[in-house]
């Protein structure tokens, strides 16, 4: 019962052994020819979506490493604004004189002595914000911060230039002892 038609065949004397093989080969023969182009179109969508597959990933990794590249760059400079403000900051113990100063559209004050309080008017000191805190650092640090980050210097003063002839106000000197 488990004998295929061909075998029954071969059993009853219908067909010989020779044409039970050239049917098996040319079965064979055609099924190979309908399958190899059928599977050549499928192995070429295949290798296609494969290769579309990988060029978005190398371009999904492209974006993603220039990505991870600009913020090590952006936290580099911070570390580097960071360490220059704290090793050319202007210690300020003992301060017993406000300073007043605009933080956004905040009023802050530091305390400084009456020698900082000056330089700091006349432009050869500078406040610099880092992180949580305000800094007294020198003017010429305060350029350098400001290079590379101009929105943390919050006081920098130009020193006085030479006065104007034309000048009305000229004779009304601002005391410098002045605090507002």
């Amino acid at each position: 019962m488990g004998n295929s038609l061909q075998d029954q065949l071969l059993k009853a004397g219908l067909v010989n052994e020779q044409k039970l093989k050239q049917a098996r080969s040319t079965k064979h023969k055609k099924t190979k020819q309908h399958a190899g182009p059928r599977s050549t179109a499928l192995d070429n969508e295949a290798r296609l979506a494969a290769e579309r597959a990988r060029r978005e990933k190398l371009e999904r990794d492209r974006e993603l490493n220039l990505r991870r590249q600009e913020e090590a760059a952006l936290r580099a400079a911070e570390n580097e604004i960071r360490q220059l403000v704290h090793t050319h900051r202007v210690v300020r113990d003992r301060g017993d004189l406000a300073f007043n100063f605009t933080d956004g559209t905040t009023l802050k004050r530091i305390y400084v002595n009456k020698e900082q309080h000056a330089k700091l008017v006349g432009g050869s000191l500078a406040v610099v914000r880092q992180d949580a805190f305000y800094e007294v650092v020198p003017a010429e640090i305060a350029v350098r911060v400001a290079a590379r980050d101009a929105s943390l210097v919050l006081v920098h003063n130009k020193a006085a230039e030479e006065k104007d002839a034309d000048d009305p106000y000229a004779d009304y000197q601002v005391p410098d002892d002045l605090i507002w």
